[in-house]
């Protein structure tokens, strides 16, 4: 398995709960969202790599920067942290952009070329790819993402991807990784979001604003709409 994609189910800031390669409902008894559980397997692979042959690049979808997030942009973003994980930029990044530079006075490289240097910088070490919100990112866009990212894993076997995305994602993921897949769904329970929910509430800087028959709403109205029970 080369492509794990973790399911958020929606809801409650698109909750997620746990991280490991089981369904798992908490984490040290605290409910978590999705830039939560992004950035423990982030902290959790960099935590492994220190010392190890390993690298580690990470990319955010952001929903109001979704036009500017194109794959070149994104790609181009992962191969920079991959190159910056290595002692030495390999032969082929340094030939591809010196190439580059000489192509009509001087050009970005395009995505098919940031493919073949991320293959490149990927297969100098054991290499981690953490992808958060993927169904953020424009469908037309989202088709050359996971195309490329399809020819990075088949250019270098040794590398990892971990990325999160709502439900309706799915199926076009596994088409696009036939074979490379393992989905994890997440689903929360009850008593873990009514758990966020208190931790959230103790963090509010206007105490004032909130009474106790409010706070009764909010803790018996959202673990309900979330969890349908």
């Amino acid at each position: 398995m080369q492509f794990c994609f973790v399911v958020e189910i929606p809801g409650l800031e698109r909750l997620l709960l746990g991280n490991k390669t089981e369904p798992q409902e908490n984490e040290g008894g605290r409910a978590l969202t999705n830039c939560d559980i992004s950035s423990l397997v982030i902290d959790k692979l960099c935590d492994q790599a220190e010392g190890q042959n390993a690298t580690v690049a990470c990319f955010y979808f952001d929903f109001a920067a979704r036009e500017q997030q194109s794959p070149t942009n994104m790609l181009g973003a992962l191969l920079k942290q991959l190159v910056c994980g290595l002692e030495e930029t390999p032969a082929e990044v340094s030939l591809a952009y010196q190439g580059q530079k000489r192509a009509i006075g001087g050009r970005e490289p395009q995505l098919g070329d940031i493919v073949k240097m991320m293959q490149s910088a990927a297969s100098e070490k054991t290499t981690f790819i953490c992808i958060d919100a993927l169904d953020e990112c424009m469908a037309g866009y989202r088709v050359k993402v996971l195309d490329s990212l399809n020819e990075v894993l088949q250019g270098s076997p040794g590398t990892r991807m971990f990325v999160t995305g709502r439900p309706h994602i799915r199926t076009e993921v596994r088409k696009r990784l036939p074979g490379k897949v393992t989905t994890i769904r997440i689903t929360p329970r009850r008593d873990d979001i009514i758990s966020y929910l208190h931790s959230r509430l103790g963090e509010d800087t206007t105490p004032d604003a909130m009474d106790s028959s409010l706070k009764a709403d909010i803790l018996r109205k959202i673990p309900k709409d979330v969890s349908g029970r």
